[in-house]
């Protein structure tokens, strides 16, 4: 996540109850984020819109990709 922000010239925060919209990561931002988690774990991600509607906080966005990767 903090390359995603680096990529764009943004810090990603020590908060992890930081709000996504404050630190500017976009929806476009989380795609290259689970692009960059299957290039690394060789897993394809699956999940809904449903689930991307309740991502709000940084720590939101790292618990949801943890959840994923879960057998």
């Amino acid at each position: 996540m903090g390359q995603v922000l680096a990529n764009q010239g943004k810090v990603l925060p020590d908060d992890d109850g930081a709000d996504l919209r404050e630190i500017g990561f976009r929806s476009l931002d989380f795609s290259e984020l689970a692009l960059r988690v299957e290039d690394e774990t060789d897993e394809e991600l699956n999940f809904d819109a449903a689930g991307l509607r309740r991502i709000a906080t940084v720590g939101d966005v790292l618990d949801f990709l943890a959840d994923l990767q879960r057998p």
